[in-house]
């Protein structure tokens, strides 16, 4: 009789132990299907890759960049702590390999104290340098560079064209994100959210903006229906990660 009552209470006790160690694998698998799907640094996450992003750089190596007409990657462009790296001035302007027309870039960034970079599209090797008939969304340490004097050249800004807000960018040593998006000539610029410029290249607008510009007087100026990306040494030491793109039409 005892060893009877003794054998149905451990039966007992392996049910509750069986149904709570159920319970909380259930909560667990929950807790993480409720999670969003971030990727980890330049990687993909499975619904971009359904969505048909691609990785520019898996912070690894450079190897689908090259150096502004030169068919490697100038030395001074390095990788650290899993980012692109332009370490000290005179490495050059890094494009991309490829070339795109119809895109979705998104890439994160940030910049040294009196800093200034930029990202450049529709990038051609016609000129002597890249910036002569490429458009250029600024990067730029806003609070300490001289060239904050004028809108259009803050952060975010589609330089010389079309002033982002300010209080956009984050400070020099923090990271940002930019998004462009350019499709049919549709041209839509995001830093940290926030939309800093949206006109369509060859549009009435358009032309009055390059009127007003610096760029007036450059023949071949955004001309390329299709071109590199580029990423800019302007002397000052900078940083790039999660560069990914997605081909549109």
């Amino acid at each position: 009789m005892v060893p009877s009552e003794h054998s149905a209470n451990n039966r007992g006790s392996n049910l509750i132990l069986s149904i709570k160690n159920k319970t909380l694998a259930v909560l667990a698998l929950l807790s993480v299907l409720s999670q969003p799907a971030f990727a980890a640094d330049n990687q993909l996450t499975a619904e971009e890759q359904a969505d048909g992003w691609q990785l520019l750089f898996n912070g690894k190596d450079m190897s689908q960049w090259r150096s502004f007409k030169q068919p490697t990657v100038n030395e001074k462009w390095q990788i650290e702590d899993g980012a692109i790296t332009l370490t000290a001035g005179g490495g050059g302007d890094l494009i991309s390999k490829e070339s795109y027309k119809n895109f979705e870039l998104t890439l994160d960034w940030k910049i040294a104290e009196v800093g200034n970079s930029g990202i450049l599209i529709l990038a051609d090797e016609k000129g002597k340098y890249i910036y002569s008939h490429a458009p250029e969304i600024q990067i730029l340490d806003n609070e300490r560079h001289p060239d904050n004097k004028l809108d259009t050249h803050l952060s975010g800004s589609l330089y010389d064209m079309i002033a982002s807000p300010v209080a956009s960018h984050k400070k020099a040593g923090e990271w940002n994100s930019t998004k462009i998006r350019l499709e049919n000539s549709a041209l839509t610029i995001w830093q940290n959210n926030v939309q800093t410029a949206k006109v369509t290249i060859g549009s009435t607008d358009w032309n009055s903006l390059i009127a007003k510009s610096k760029f007036a007087s450059w023949p071949g100026f955004a001309a390329a229906k299709e071109g590199h990306i580029g990423l800019q040494d302007h002397g000052d030491k900078v940083w790039f990660k999660n560069i990914k793109i997605k081909e549109l039409n």
